[in-house]
């Protein structure tokens, strides 16, 4: 099984970063077209997808995830520009 850590941009432009398996049910969640999805997006829909990595395992989505939640926005940015 695939994972994969990922960044939106919110309507207020905030960026959320996470991670799943499956990239397009977690988009639908975060936009409220089904149920689930992470209580920070609920108030900043529309959201849309800017960057994802793919990773073999949880664990290392998980880890990049959490460097990636660490980072300042500009240094986010930078990650994005360079995809």
């Amino acid at each position: 099984m695939k994972y994969f850590t990922y960044i939106v941009k919110c309507s207020d432009d905030t960026l959320y970063t996470g991670i799943t398996n499956n990239l397009e049910k977690i988009l639908r969640q975060h936009n409220g077209e089904i149920t689930g999805g992470a209580f920070y997006t609920r108030n900043k829909r529309p959201v849309k997808l800017i960057y994802q990595e793919e990773f073999d395992s949880h664990l290392t989505a998980a880890r990049r995830e959490v460097e990636i939640k660490k980072w300042p926005r500009q240094k986010k940015l930078k990650l994005i520009r360079s995809d």
